[in-house]
């Protein structure tokens, strides 16, 4: 086996295609909850009957349930679409390269439809504009984050990873704390512009920059074609090669990735209604205060990867979904104001980094070499269907529940503990052993 430094120039370098992606998360789960649901009557009594202010903003006055149902409109795209885009690229190749294609094809559609969104007039509209965003985001997400695979080694990948997710915490600190100073000086529309203008510099700094291995480089039988002629299997090929293996670590691995997402994706997407409409604290401040928890987990992404190099990537997700249920549990009891709310985000940022970073990485181990994209898809499949499955089933359980908010913190503690149960019966794999048994990633 071939022994090489870290290459860390390579590893910001290529960080700069998630910040590019984690730019527009932020801002869309952030503002657009806000603008659905400001002007529901329930929560204006409620802010009255505690005698806090209610929010001068603008929106269409849905109900939670129907909210987060619309919310995810969006990711019911990215469940088909990510996992076939995942796999495709795995056998694009032209002289623009392997994966930088669909990030050309995706970035303009996505960037179109996501300016659009603050100023739609109709609940027709804003859903338009929602799944044309998300459908140019799908075209490129999965082939932007397969680099992981395609240009490091087995051993070097959660350390990779968390240098990427600091990249992406970087992104998300400045998408909240930014666009919640551009949303209160410059209005509704400054946020999601300035986000679609640093994505558009972040991925043509990737596009021009990082260097893509040859198929040949990749140990790919060299074709005549300008595509690799490996069969497809589709998504559902996939998983049922999975499922079906003997060593059902793989399968476990997904399912608990659906859980974990299952919690956060309900917890981040609520994050907003919960400080505006159960706290009474201003939109704009509320997204600065959310930044907080993208700053930890900014503090801790390399450190978890680098955690996860010594101790294993499965114990060290572990710890992190342990420390996930305690301060979420403790949190829809204590979290009354602004003081209590940031040392919650600020715990949950740490502990999110410890299985985040991990979560990709952790496929790959049970995962094909030779597919990294279909794998990468097979993440994006159980990723993506959480993020429907979440905040539509914590919405309906906020709906039905008075309205209150608070409840997601109980939903999340469901989650991440039945992410912990089922991590139990995931193998551990060194990273190093799988390393000697496969052909060095290209240098």
């Amino acid at each position: 086996m071939t022994t090489r430094r870290f290459p860390w120039a390579q590893t910001f370098l290529i960080g700069f295609g998630f910040f590019g992606i984690s730019l527009i998360w932020p801002i869309f789960n952030q503002f657009i909850p806000l603008f659905l649901q400001a002007g529901n009557p329930e929560f204006e009594r409620q802010l009255l009957e505690q005698g806090k202010a209610i929010p001068t903003l603008v929106g269409f006055g849905l109900t939670p349930a129907l909210a987060m149902f619309i919310m995810t409109w969006d990711n019911l795209i990215n469940i088909f679409v990510q996992p076939w885009v995942g796999e495709r690229s795995d056998h694009t190749w032209n002289r623009f390269g392997r994966r930088k294609p669909w990030i050309m094809l995706g970035a303009p559609i996505a960037v179109l439809g996501f300016v659009f969104i603050p100023v739609a007039q109709s609940i027709i509209a804003i859903m338009v504009f929602i799944l044309i965003t998300n459908f140019g985001m799908a075209l490129f997400r999965s082939p932007t984050i397969a680099w992981l695979g395609d240009l490091f080694h087995a051993n070097e990948r959660s350390k990779a990873n968390g240098v990427i997710n600091l990249m992406g915490g970087l992104a998300g600190l400045l998408a909240y704390f930014f666009g919640g100073m551009l949303f209160d000086s410059l209005g509704r529309a400054a946020p999601f512009i300035a986000g679609a203008l640093g994505m558009i510099a972040a991925l043509v700094t990737v596009l021009i920059w990082v260097r893509e291995p040859t198929p040949q480089e990749r140990g790919m039988v060299p074709e005549k074609s300008e595509t690799d002629r490996t069969p497809m299997r589709g998504v559902i090929k996939n998983l049922g090669i999975v499922f079906t293996n003997p060593d059902k670590s793989g399968m476990f691995v997904l399912i608990s990735i659906l859980f974990w997402f299952i919690a956060f994706q309900a917890l981040e997407t609520a994050l907003s209604s919960f400080a505006v409409f159960t706290l009474g604290i201003a939109p704009g401040k509320a997204s600065m205060y959310a930044a907080v928890v993208n700053l930890s987990f900014l503090l801790f992404s390399v450190p978890s990867g680098l955690i996860a190099h010594r101790i294993g990537r499965r114990k060290t997700i572990r710890i992190g979904l342990t420390g996930l249920v305690v301060i979420l549990l403790i949190g829809y009891f204590v979290i009354q104001g602004v003081a209590t709310f940031i040392g919650a985000l600020v715990l949950t940022g740490f502990f999110w980094a410890l299985v985040n970073v991990n979560s990709l990485p952790l496929v790959y181990d049970y995962g094909d070499e030779k597919h990294i994209g279909a794998y990468t898809g097979l993440y994006y499949f159980s990723s993506q269907t959480a993020a429907v499955l979440g905040p539509v089933l914590s919405g309906v359980l906020v709906d039905a529940l008075g309205d209150n908010y608070r409840w997601t913190f109980l939903f999340a503690t469901l989650f991440m503990a039945l992410a912990w149960i089922t991590m139990r019966y995931v193998k551990e794999i060194i990273p190093s052993k799988k390393e000697a048994e496969l052909q060095p990633a290209a240098e």
